[in-house]
């Protein structure tokens, strides 16, 4: 999940179309300001270039492979138990953020498991770690719906990509702690989900979601024969959060979104 730690606040717009535009200062990510969309309108093949979107599609015979090759066959041989509670919260239609606690490397399985196409008909789009997105791991992700971000310093043409999406009403994964930790508690979130919700909602009021998760495995190492719970709580609704400032905005859903996980965790 990308850290975007900049100090956005109510104007101070950068243009998406620059890929080297500096995501570290105050910004609205995805959509530019008149006057910066103009002043970029004669630019160069590179900034054309840079507007197009990081790829990532589903490959449908990996797609009919993988899923049911985990589900029925290396979960049941793997996991002592999963429990999975709370999938009557997951929206069927719409934009969707889904935002699971990261304790494991097994969480980008688990969150398909319990939250994947066979409970809602709807395929998940990854937001992963550009240094996970390489070799044999990154052709599997690129094909199963993820797309890479670069954690330190995330590139415009990502953080765009993550926003069609939802303005197709595809169904989003971001891990907002940023890491795994080990510890049964949620650490602090990074910024950088809450400030896409609150944008593409307060751009298009589409009714944004974001499904707060908490994952919790028996053993913190995750060894064979391990039990695994899953807790979906209910959507927080984006659009009760903009009140017209994306900082502060971004912030109350940031603290909203912590708490609805700690009090996950803590079931």
């Amino acid at each position: 999940m990308a850290r975007f730690e900049s100090t956005l606040d109510c104007s101070s717009p950068v243009d998406i179309r620059d890929r080297h535009a500096d995501v570290s200062e105050g910004f609205d990510p995805v959509y530019p300001s008149v006057s910066a969309s103009n002043s970029t309108s004669t630019g160069s093949s590179h900034t054309k270039k840079a507007a197009d979107p990081v790829p990532s599609r589903f490959s449908p015979w990996l797609l009919s492979l993988a899923y049911p090759l985990g589900r029925f066959g290396v979960f049941p041989a793997y996991f002592g138990r999963v429990e999975v509670i709370g999938q009557e919260h997951l929206p069927r239609s719409g934009p969707v953020i889904l935002a699971p606690v990261h304790r494991s490397r097994w969480d980008a399985f688990m969150v398909p498991f319990a939250a994947g196409y066979h409970v809602t008909r709807r395929h998940l789009r990854f937001m992963v770690s550009a240094d996970e997105v390489t070799g044999l791991q990154g052709w599997f992700i690129r094909r199963l719906g993820g797309f890479p971000i670069n954690t330190n310093r995330p590139a415009i043409a990502s953080l765009r990509h993550g926003v069609e999406l939802l303005e197709q009403g595809e169904v989003l994964v971001i891990f907002p702690e940023g890491n795994i930790f080990r510890e049964n508690y949620v650490h602090p979130l990074k910024p950088g989900l809450a400030r896409l919700a609150v944008q593409v909602e307060a751009h298009t009021a589409l009714g944004v979601k974001v499904v707060p998760i908490s994952i919790h495995y028996s053993d913190p190492l995750v060894p064979w024969r391990s039990k695994a719970k899953v807790h979906i709580g209910a959507p927080l609704e984006v659009a009760n959060y903009c009140t017209g400032c994306p900082k502060k905005d971004a912030q109350s859903l940031t603290r909203a979104l912590q708490t609805a996980m700690q009090e996950l965790t803590q079931k």
